[in-house]
């Protein structure tokens, strides 16, 4: 194989190259849980959510509504600075549920007092497609000029029938739509992928390789399924078992490649793979391996296997 093609010489597009390269410094995110909920909780879409969420297996222990946006960036920087000791900036990050669905007044204020920060250096904020709108994303196309923005938003799947089953209460071309009007705006878009949800083919998320490489986005993370306590997912695990194909890590680190492999290399990978506490989790079938030892292990295996991304992408 020739050369990888990004500076930092690995064998994937990677958020800590973009940054350095645009801001000449590691941006860490900040985890913020402003209190947002979901249209898919509260009643006007649905009461129970997404088959498979659980949104507390994923937030820090410092972040908690109850604590204002300063005192949880606060306690963000000295949770991270242990980690992460060369970080120097920051990006406050919204994400737990949807957030972007409050009115736009209400966003401004959280979205101020993030900015307003000193260690600040621009949000990231999660959201679903079907919670945004013209008038936020002309808002945050402003705030953008002088901070890093990004929207991200949770696609799932690319098939329809996927995210009827997982009860995601938006079709794919709903997410389209949105990444679109956001891209058209020069703002920074991310998207979020599960791979293994229960209907799809080992075939079929790799086909999602080519459509996610046509839409405009800058950035993905790369999930697998888990399997959480207390959601809807766990009951329907436990009922019909067979319906599931979940990836052992060998299995999973040769797809991840064969999807990089198809994937634009100018898409900018945030994540290869999910973490989550091994309390919140059904089952624990990759044992105590934490994200960042998988990554490890996927570049080892990349190495072996002399490739990178994008290595048989075509337009």
């Amino acid at each position: 194989m020739d050369e990888p093609l990004w500076a930092d010489k690995r064998r994937f597009n990677t958020f800590a190259a973009y940054c350095q390269r645009t801001y000449g410094t590691r941006l860490q995110k900040l985890s913020i849980d402003a209190g947002f909920t979901c249209p898919n909780r509260d009643g006007t879409l649905g009461n129970n959510g997404c088959t498979y969420c659980s949104n507390d297996a994923f937030n820090p222990s410092y972040c908690q509504p109850e604590k204002s946006i300063t005192q949880q960036i606060n306690e963000g920087i000295e949770f991270h600075q242990n980690r992460y000791r060369r970080a120097t900036k920051y990006i406050a990050y919204f994400q737990p549920y949807s957030n972007t669905y409050k009115e736009l007044d209400e966003l401004k204020t959280l979205y101020g007092e993030a900015l307003s920060h000193t260690m600040i250096s621009g949000i990231t904020i999660g959201t679903r497609p079907d919670c945004i709108d013209d008038a936020k994303l002309d808002y945050l196309s402003e705030i953008a000029k002088t901070h890093f923005v990004s929207v991200e938003y949770g696609i799932e799947s690319c098939y329809n029938k996927t995210l009827k089953a997982i009860n995601r209460a938006h079709t794919f071309e709903t997410a389209v739509d949105a990444i679109k009007r956001t891209a058209e705006r020069k703002l920074f878009v991310g998207a979020h992928i599960i791979f293994g949800l229960p209907g799809e083919s080992r075939a079929d998320m790799l086909a999602e390789a080519k459509v996610l490489s046509a839409l405009p986005i800058n950035s993905l993370k790369l999930h697998q399924l888990q399997i959480l306590k207390n959601t809807v997912m766990e009951t329907e695990f436990k009922n019909n078992p067979e319906r599931f194909d979940l990836f052992s890590l060998e299995e999973y680190i040769e797809f991840v490649i064969d999807f990089l492999e198809l994937l634009n290399p100018d898409i900018i990978i945030e994540r290869l793979s999910g973490e989550v506490p091994p309390r919140f989790l059904v089952n624990s079938p990759w044992g105590l391996l934490r994200a960042d030892q998988v990554m490890v292990q996927i570049e080892k295996r990349m190495k072996m296997r002399d490739t990178c991304q994008g290595k048989y992408y075509s337009k």
